[in-house]
């Protein structure tokens, strides 16, 4: 007589846990000695072309709470629109931009880098992208890396002829990827990244 299969319960989503600032920025959680500098806590290592900015990076749940427990990393192309490749022959391996960083949000949510606004980059069928910066999040609860853009509002012109932007039918959809400038001694760009709900932002299946 054949036995009942019984039925199998659902194992637990792989998330990132509560443990993300400990295990990839420990010196921002005061554990010392694993790495001298968090990685990519710094991108400028010296002399660099191009318009030295900040960017602040908040990220906000599905209830319009700041997400105090995120990791941002950032990828960008460099003033003149060319990407770092560290592992080339003829690379630097400590160029004074390194078009990588990596950032831990405060309890208010917000990631802050300081880098340079990058270049025009090269996009599909030789046409240029507009100035634009890479994003992938992490948090509690996410399964998956979060992958999305952040272009800046003053590229008006570039924004508009964007290959990846005009792949978002709703117009105002393209709104939750343009960051807004705040003039200063070091101008500033803002970026709402919200996790869920009506503002959700745009992110990408890559």
């Amino acid at each position: 007589m054949l036995h009942k299969t019984p039925s199998l319960r659902e194992t637990p989503s792989q998330t990132a846990g509560p443990y993300v600032h400990i295990g990839m920025t420990p010196n921002f959680c005061g554990i010392t000695g694993v790495y001298s500098a968090d990685p990519g806590a710094t991108m400028i290592n010296g002399a660099v072309e191009g318009e030295r900015i900040a960017l602040a990076i908040r990220i906000i749940d599905g209830a319009g709470a700041p997400v105090g427990d995120g990791v941002v990393e950032i990828w960008q192309a460099d003033a003149n629109g060319s990407f770092v490749a560290p592992m080339s022959p003829n690379s630097n391996s400590v160029p004074a931009f390194t078009g990588w960083g990596r950032q831990p949000a405060n309890e208010q949510g917000v990631a802050a880098f300081e880098t340079i606004k990058p270049g025009p980059a090269p996009g599909p069928n030789g046409s240029l992208q507009a100035p634009h910066v890479l994003l992938w999040i992490v948090a509690r609860g996410i399964n998956i890396g979060l992958q999305t853009r952040l272009y800046f509002a003053d590229e008006a012109e570039a924004n508009a002829t964007d290959y990846v932007l005009n792949r978002i039918p709703d117009p105002r959809r393209r709104q939750t990827l343009i960051a807004q400038r705040e003039d200063g001694a070091v101008p500033r760009y803002t970026l709402d990244i919200h996790l869920q709900g009506e503002n959700e932002t745009v992110f990408f299946d890559v």
